[in-house]
C-alpha cells in the first residue's frame, strides 16, 4: 500500500481499509487548516494503475495464509475479507463521476466482500454531480461521506475562507438525502472567535436542523503558527475564544440541535470527551459540558491546547 504524507481518517472509519486515491485538498485555503502542509503540492490524483496495485496488495493480505496462522496462534479472529474501504485525501469526492465509478469497479473486482465506500468531502463536491450521478454512486457503494462543514455560521465561513455559505450546506445535503447517501458532519468549535461562540453555535444548529447527518463529530480549534489564522491573530483582526468559551459553544450546539443524531467530541483536539444520542442523551451531555466548562479549569484546558504538537 502506498500513502503520501500524513493520513487522516475519522475515528469511526478505524475498521476500514484506507485506500489512497487522492492526496491533498482541492481547496487548501481555509485559514485555520495546516493538515496538508507537509505535501509539496496542493492536490494530486493517484494514477489508476497505482490504485489497482494497492488493491491487489490488499487482496493478497486479506487471504494470506501466514496471516491467518498468526491470528490463530495469537488467539485473534481470523482475517476476513475487507468489508469497507475509506478513500483517503481531504476530499476524494471531488473526483469526477467517471473516476469514482472506475474506483468502485476496481474495489469490487479485488475486494468482492466490500459492500460500502466512504471518503471525505467538501460541501461543494456534491454540487459538481447531477442527481442521476449521485444516485448511481450510491448504487456503486458510496454510502457515507464525512463532510468538514466546520460551522453553519455565515460570518465564520466567510472569514475563514471556506468557499461556501450556510444555504449551500442545506442544499447539497438535500441532494445527498435524495440520492440515499449518508453523511456525517465535522464541527470545529472556536471558529467564530472570542465573544461569538454561542452565536456561532446557535446559527450552526439552525442550519444543521434542516439536514440529516448520521453523526456530528465536534473538534476544537487549535491555532498553529503555520496557519493563515495565526497571522490574522497577530494582525489583530481575529481573537481566539478561551477554552471555556469553546466548551460553552459546544454546549449551545448540543442544546439547540433538534434532529436525531449521534453527537461526539472526536479527536485529540478535545480535552473533554462527550458522546451520546440526541435528543435522548441531551441532559447527560449538557451536565458533563457544564462540569468541564468551569472557569476555574481554563488554565489546565489551555495547557492541554498548548501541548498539542499537531492534530
Amino acid at each position: 500500500m502506498h500513502y503520501t504524507g500524513t493520513i487522516w481518517r475519522p475515528p469511526y472509519e478505524a475498521g476500514s481499509l484506507l485506500l489512497e486515491v487522492t492526496a491533498g485538498c482541492t481547496w487548501h485555503r481555509c485559514k485555520f487548516c495546516t493538515l496538508y502542509d507537509d505535501l509539496p503540492f496542493r492536490f494530486r490524483m493517484t494514477p489508476p494503475q497505482t490504485v489497482e496495485a494497492d488493491l491487489r496488495e490488499a487482496q493478497m493480505t486479506a487471504h494470506d495464509p501466514m496471516g491467518k496462522l498468526a491470528a490463530l496462534l495469537q488467539g485473534l479472529p481470523e482475517p476476513g475479507g475487507v468489508r469497507r474501504v475509506f478513500l483517503t485525501g481531504a476530499n476524494s469526492f471531488a473526483l469526477s463521476f467517471d473516476r469514482l465509478k472506475h474506483i468502485a469497479g476496481l474495489i469490487g473486482q479485488y475486494l468482492p466482500a466490500c459492500g460500502t465506500i466512504g471518503c471525505f468531502a467538501r460541501v461543494t463536491d456534491a454540487g459538481r454531480k447531477t442527481e442521476e450521478e449521485l444516485r448511481a454512486l450510491r448504487e456503486l457503494g458510496y454510502t457515507g461521506l464525512s463532510i468538514g462543514v466546520e460551522t453553519g455560521h455565515g460570518p465564520s465561513l466567510r472569514f475563514m475562507d471556506k468557499g461556501y455559505e450556510p444555504e449551500d450546506i442545506v442544499e447539497q445535503c438535500r441532494r445527498l438525502d435524495g440520492a440515499g447517501i449518508d453523511y456525517c458532519f465535522m464541527y470545529l468549535a472556536g471558529l467564530p472567535g472570542a465573544g461569538h461562540g454561542a452565536e456561532g453555535a446557535a446559527a450552526s444548529a439552525a442550519v444543521f436542523n434542516r439536514t440529516h447527518p448520521k453523526i456530528i463529530g465536534s473538534s476544537m480549534l487549535t491555532v498553529f503558527p503555520e496557519s493563515r489564522l495565526y497571522r490574522e491573530m497577530q494582525a489583530g483582526s481575529w481573537s481566539e475564544e478561551s477554552e471555556v468559551e469553546k466548551l460553552e459553544e459546544v454546549r449551545t450546539l448540543v442544546e439547540r440541535l433538534e434532529i436525531p443524531v449521534w453527537f461526539a467530541t472526536l479527536g485529540a483536539s478535545n480535552a473533554v470527551v462527550v458522546q451520546g444520542d440526541l435528543p435522548k442523551d441531551r441532559a447527560a451531555l449538557l451536565a458533563k459540558l457544564d462540569e468541564a466548562g468551569d472557569p476555574a479549569r481554563e488554565q489546565a484546558l489551555r495547557q492541554y491546547r498548548k501541548s498539542l504538537p499537531h492534530l
